[in-house]
């Protein structure tokens, strides 16, 4: 079926684009989803054929062989990645040890559920491993559908009945994932969970049984153009949702990955049959020599894409060093095919034991290259062992204070993943510009005398999360008597509750700005009614975000938005003011030292001037 492998490519494909943060793929994380499909098809086919063959599962023989291909290539880039972070990180080990270890025995997904780590919404060094909550998510389910499918198999007897049950199963796991999923939030628990994201496994499952693609019957006459048809709109389904939606939609949790799941079964019941053209199509070579590879090609290029890329990046993206990053992600993954998965799953680990058990020696058996790799391969496996158990001492991470100050919803942790810390291209801004306040030269320094009288203060109030709280001794500095609400980790569904309590204390300006998004996105009716609930006479300055995290477009592209139709609203384009800024933040790439927060205050005391009068003459300043 070499359709299934041209797929699997362009799922790899996507996952890669999205976790380099191109822009036209801000949907590439549903490459995963596919992948979900592909295996619940592929499994369940496997499984129904052997109870066909032999009246029963034979489980420990489906486990092993599952083993032996998956576990090797695991391990060896387990080994590599932990190696790599004791010689050249050796600070980031100790975050690095639960992952690799909830990595090695498949539970990675519950691991982040359980210690609060966030797939989107966490900042500092990302870990390189948090791609493997979905490897996480297969292994469980192989572990467990076979029983179940088993159990069904002998007792409900009838596909036809095993289909709709099937299918039950994957509404309950949709339906959970909807009702769990709170718009505005973090949707790191529905994202990870095996229970809310079964359903894609089980519609696989569902078409396996339906479908089988060993009992595919041959085409009536015009039966191919339908086939192809059919898996022509699947694939353009896919397609399209990984160019237009992204991971903050609502409608993605509710019901927009049944959708996907949907179009992946299309095609591949197109692409499994041997009159689909289109399965011919996605048959072609290259795409089917880089799906024969995507297993390791997912397993390495997260990895490489983390380890090789700037914790601080402001600058534009580096199309050179991306398209390393995809050569070294592949060409490792070739190296890991050929010379670790495809030989062991070829049986040979058992053909070198049985040698050393006729011979008694490998002396003289194997050739030097093998001895040289195995011996390449103990020194990796001595290092990651020495770097696991605390022989590396971890060095600090970051500096002092609120640069190493997690903003997502859970900042007691350090470790991330998600993305990559190369920050995205900006949104292109859309049609009708909106009134932004012109950038400032960065060189404003709070100890120089002021040449004219500041303006008071006292009719502004900022609202904000901790990258305020960077800029709130500047701001009341230069704006004396601003009122100034900002807490670490803020989110804008959080907010409403605080502007009704400075309203109600009377604290609340007629200058609001706002400084929001920095811990991840919100959809545009949360903010309007944000902006609804300051009142229509209120000055509205909003400031946009730089922050290495997909939702950063997302939210500098609605802001955008907002301020080309509101005319009370001006935004400050901090994106462009920090551009190839990158002395101005911490090592999280979000955080502002003391230079970037005076740069930051800067540009809203200048957005904040045209809206305010200022005190007279005779007024001290300071």
């Amino acid at each position: 079926m070499a359709g299934i492998d041209g797929l699997r490519a362009i799922a790899v494909l996507a996952v890669i684009a999205y976790h380099l943060n191109l822009g036209w793929a801000s949907g590439g994380l549903l490459g995963v989803g596919v992948f979900f499909v592909l295996s619940g098809y592929l499994i369940t086919n496997l499984l129904v054929a052997e109870w066909e063959r032999y009246g029963h599962v034979q489980f420990k023989n489906f486990w092993f062989r599952r083993a032996r291909r998956l576990l090797p290539a695991l391990f060896i880039m387990l080994a590599v990645v932990i190696s790599w972070v004791t010689l050249f990180k050796p600070g980031e080990i100790v975050s690095l040890r639960g992952d690799a270890l909830a990595a090695a025995l498949y539970f990675s997904n519950w691991w982040y559920v359980f210690h609060h780590v966030s797939y989107f919404a966490k900042f500092g060094p990302p870990s390189p491993l948090t791609h493997l909550w979905s490897l996480a998510v297969e292994e469980q389910f192989y572990l467990i559908w076979p029983l179940l499918l088993s159990f069904g198999l002998r007792f409900v007897r009838k596909k036809s009945v095993l289909i709709p049950i099937t299918i039950a199963l994957a509404a309950a796991s949709a339906l959970a994932m909807a009702l769990m999923y709170q718009p505005g939030t973090d949707p790191s628990r529905v994202y990870y969970g095996t229970d809310t994201r079964a359903f894609a496994l089980l519609i696989g499952a569902a078409l396996a049984l339906a479908w089988p693609s060993r009992n595919v019957k041959p085409p009536a006459r015009r039966a191919p153009w339908a086939l192809d048809l059919i898996g022509i709109a699947g694939l353009a389904g896919i397609l399209w949702m990984v160019w237009q939606t992204n991971e903050y939609q609502t409608f993605l949790y509710r019901g927009g990955l049944v959708v996907l799941s949907l179009a992946a079964a299309a095609t591949i019941a197109a692409v499994v049959h041997p009159a689909s053209r289109l399965g011919k199509i996605l048959g072609w070579k290259p795409l089917r020599w880089i799906g024969v590879r995507s297993y390791g090609i997912y397993l390495w290029h997260y990895p490489v894409i983390v380890l090789t890329s700037p914790t601080v990046n402001t600058g534009a993206f580096n199309p050179l060093r991306a398209g390393l990053q995809v050569a070294a992600s592949i060409t490792l993954a070739s190296l890991s095919w050929h010379f670790i998965e495809e030989p062991i799953r070829q049986g040979a680990i058992g053909r070198a034991v049985e040698r050393w058990r006729t011979r008694r020696s490998l002396r003289g058996t194997l050739r030097w290259s093998t001895w040289a790799a195995s011996a390449g391969l103990l020194g990796i496996l001595a290092l990651s062992i020495g770097g696991l158990s605390g022989w590396v001492e971890a060095m600090p991470v970051g500096a002092p204070g609120p640069s190493t100050i997690g903003l997502g919803h859970h900042n007691h942790h350090v470790h991330v993943g998600g993305s990559s810390a190369n920050p995205s291209h900006p949104s292109a801004p859309p049609s009708g510009a909106p009134r932004q306040a012109s950038p400032s030269s960065p060189s404003h320094s709070s100890s120089a005398p002021a040449t004219s009288p500041s303006p008071d203060g006292a009719s502004v109030t900022a609202i904000g999360d901790s990258v305020m709280v960077d800029a709130e001794p500047y701001l009341k500095q230069d704006l004396p008597g601003i009122v100034v609400s900002a807490h670490v980790g803020r989110q804008l569904i959080q907010t409403p509750p605080v502007i009704a309590r400075l309203k109600a204390e009377h604290k609340l300006g007629q200058v609001v700005i706002l400084e929001l998004g920095n811990n991840g996105p919100y959809t545009r009716a949360q903010l309007m009614s944000l902006l609804h609930s300051l009142g229509p006479t209120r000055q509205v300055i909003m400031i946009n975000t730089r922050v290495p995290m997909p939702w950063q477009d997302v939210v500098n592209h609605l802001l955008a938005q907002v301020a080309s139709t509101d005319p009370q609203v001006t935004l400050v384009n901090w994106y462009q003011a920090s551009a190839n800024e990158n002395g101005w933040f911490y090592p999280d790439g979000v955080h502002l030292n003391p230079t970037g927060a005076q740069a930051y205050a800067r540009l809203l005391v200048d957005a904040v001037k045209p809206f305010m009068v200022r005190p007279p003459a005779n007024h001290s300043s300071h």
